[in-house]
């Protein structure tokens, strides 16, 4: 069974309430928070299907330019279209509309790559699991740690926020007054503190009080990379020191509204230290979703968290079938009809 029809069958075809509440919750907030992508990216890709009645190369260069415009990246989308016109002329196809399907496919095929990625936050057996975040200014990291520590609370965990962006003002008061309003724990310094002596004592401060979970901010002056990578360096140092290893997750949080920018982020921290993976922030806020693919593509790492929305219900898992199908539910009712 190709992806296109397990989507289908999982989604489409039967009645929505066989899915889970959970599920159902979750495919909802994917939906919605899609709605801009869909309406421009499925959209354009359904109109080019009814356009055409034979596959051509005029709806070839439409195709990649819909793809591109759609920020899955041109490297990205070269070597997509390569596969389609290979499998357009090995299997004989004329029909756009018989395309749809293959389409689907070889779009999630770009993102597994033969592997499904985890997109579980990993956590140690010993407390407390520490999570550190990296990214530039205004991309939502601190938004971000709160809804995370929220859904840590959530599951009956003691969390612990800790301001280890010292040089931006404000930054340390904004991550207080995110753990003053989730009711979670908080430890930071004035602003101008050594990050790493933050990191240490709050650290401390975790193990001495019974800490689950460790959230911790940090600086992100790509402009002056250097800098920041011997403080990345030295706050995991640090780490390793108070707690016998590296942090279990070093998620980096990219705004999906810049585009291609997001992805030059991604590789450029990329560079200067060990990530684990990505959280795309602001993805309801932007008509082109495909930078998931693009991310995965240009700097392999997985997207475990996307941002579909203002509330901490809308930081949702990734998922790379409601993230699929949510993009190309026009696709697919159309062709369920």
């Amino acid at each position: 069974m190709s992806f296109f029809s397990k989507l289908k069958d999982k989604f489409v075809k039967k009645e929505t309430k066989e899915i889970k509440t959970e599920e159902k919750e979750s495919l909802e907030v994917y939906d919605k928070g899609l709605t801009k992508s869909r309406n421009t990216f499925s959209s354009r890709l359904l109109d080019l299907t009814k356009r055409y009645n034979k596959i051509n190369e005029e709806y070839f260069e439409e195709l990649e330019e819909i793809l591109i415009n759609a920020d899955i990246g041109v490297n990205t989308v070269m070597n997509f279209m390569e596969k389609l016109r290979k499998r357009v002329k090995d299997e004989k196809i004329t029909d756009p509309s018989l395309l749809k399907e293959i389409i689907v496919d070889e779009l999630f095929i770009i993102y597994v790559n033969g592997e499904f990625l985890s997109t579980n936050l990993k956590r140690s057996n010993d407390k407390p699991t520490v999570y550190l975040f990296v990214g530039v200014n205004g991309v939502g990291k601190t938004t971000t740690i709160a809804k995370l520590a929220l859904k840590e609370k959530e599951q009956n965990r003691k969390v612990l926020l800790v301001a280890g962006d010292t040089f931006r003002a404000g930054a340390v008061s904004q991550l207080k007054e995110w753990a003053e309003r989730i009711n979670v724990d908080f430890y930071g310094k004035k602003e101008g503190v050594d990050p790493a002596s933050v990191v240490y004592e709050g650290l401390e401060y975790a193990l001495n009080n019974d800490i689950d979970t460790v959230l911790i901010d940090t600086a992100g002056r790509l402009q002056n990379k250097t800098n920041l990578m011997m403080e990345l360096e030295k706050i995991n140092r640090v780490i390793k020191k108070v707690i016998n290893r590296s942090p279990d997750e070093t998620l980096l949080v990219i705004d999906a509204t810049t585009g291609q920018n997001g992805i030059s982020q991604a590789k450029a921290f990329k560079e200067i230290t060990d990530l684990t993976g990505i959280v795309l922030t602001k993805l309801d806020g932007t008509a082109k979703g495909g930078i998931v693919l693009a991310i995965k593509e240009e700097v392999n790492l997985p997207v475990k968290y996307i941002g579909l929305g203002e509330t901490a219900k809308d930081l949702q898992e990734f998922d790379i079938e409601k993230y699929i199908y949510s993009l190309f539910k026009d696709f697919m009712e159309e062709s369920n009809e």
